[in-house]
């Protein structure tokens, strides 16, 4: 099956992308690994004609607006972002018009229609950053409430306003999980994302993005990481950090999106050239505009 890939790859000029959350078959065998918006830079940096991402449908349709002229497919088309999924474009409009004027903020974590539709897009590592250059007192936050109120916390001269969606992974991490593993890991760093609920938060050494962790990780003189994320990152903390041990923080910080991605399946889309990325130009040229605007702040 790896050696069917690797023709069809070649035949295809395909590029293979694997998010981090993702089972450790795909990362390993994918040509790149990493945060979405990381991979969808790469990608586009790439001679490729077609990208294959294996994550969740929003990431896929990240690559497309940032490669409008390559071929994006996702090996399951179902493989969706409960997240992303808790605001719909007339749900954002409805937002906007309670608040006439506030700038609007949306993490990269949301679909093209609702990047095509906000100031400008973020991720959970210039979130911060993002937020504390906008021109406003006030700021609109989508989707995540987690993230909004963490941007909160480290800005609280400006009023976030969060929508009210969440990471069920994250959300699922609970603070008696971090006090439990650090009885009996009294000597861990415990390590967390910021999709993570404020509880959380408060206990962790390092707060960071997936890239970020690993990251932190390899320069840290500690040796043992108590990880509060999705459960797959731990595949890349080991590779690139193999003499460190983590320990992870609860049996329930799975994804069942990502783990939707299959080398079976990626196999079969290659094969078969679906399920394709497909989105209007005016979506994709807006979206790629609050994308844009990213390096601005």
């Amino acid at each position: 099956m790896l050696q069917r890939i690797a023709e069809l790859k070649k035949e295809k000029n395909a590029v293979i992308l694997a998010h981090n959350y993702t089972c450790p078959e795909l990362q390993d065998l994918a040509d790149h690994t990493g945060d979405s918006l990381e991979l969808s830079r790469i990608a586009s940096k790439t001679d490729a004609d077609v990208i294959v991402f294996c994550g969740v449908h929003f990431m896929a349709e990240t690559a497309k607006i940032l490669s409008p002229e390559k071929t994006v497919l996702i090996p399951d088309k179902n493989a969706g972002c409960p997240m992303a999924d808790t605001i719909t474009i007339e749900k954002l409009r409805l937002f906007k018009a309670m608040y006439p004027g506030v700038p609007v903020v949306a993490y990269v974590n949301t679909t093209a229609a609702i990047k095509s539709e906000v100031n400008v897009c973020c991720t959970s590592a210039n979130a911060v950053n993002v937020v504390r250059n906008i021109d406003s007192d006030t700021v609109l936050f989508v989707p995540d409430r987690h993230l909004g109120a963490y941007i909160g916390r480290q800005i609280p001269e400006k009023k976030i306003i969060c929508w009210d969606g969440c990471c069920p992974v994250h959300n699922r991490i609970l603070a008696t999980d971090v006090i439990n593993k650090k009885k009996m890991y009294p000597g861990a760093l415990v390590v967390a994302h910021p999709e993570c609920p404020a509880d959380v938060l408060e206990l962790a050494d390092i707060i960071a993005s997936t890239s970020g962790m690993i990251r932190e990780i390899k320069n840290s003189d500690k040796n043992e990481f108590i990880i509060c994320t999705e459960r797959g990152l731990i595949h890349q903390f080991a590779k690139n950090s193999p003499e460190k041990s983590f320990i992870n923080v609860n049996p329930v910080n799975v994804c069942p999106n990502m783990k939707k991605m299959t080398p079976e399946k990626l196999l079969h889309c290659l094969e078969t050239m679906t399920d394709e990325v497909v989105r209007e130009d005016s979506v994709i040229k807006n979206a790629a505009k609050a994308l844009e605007r990213m390096i601005l702040y």
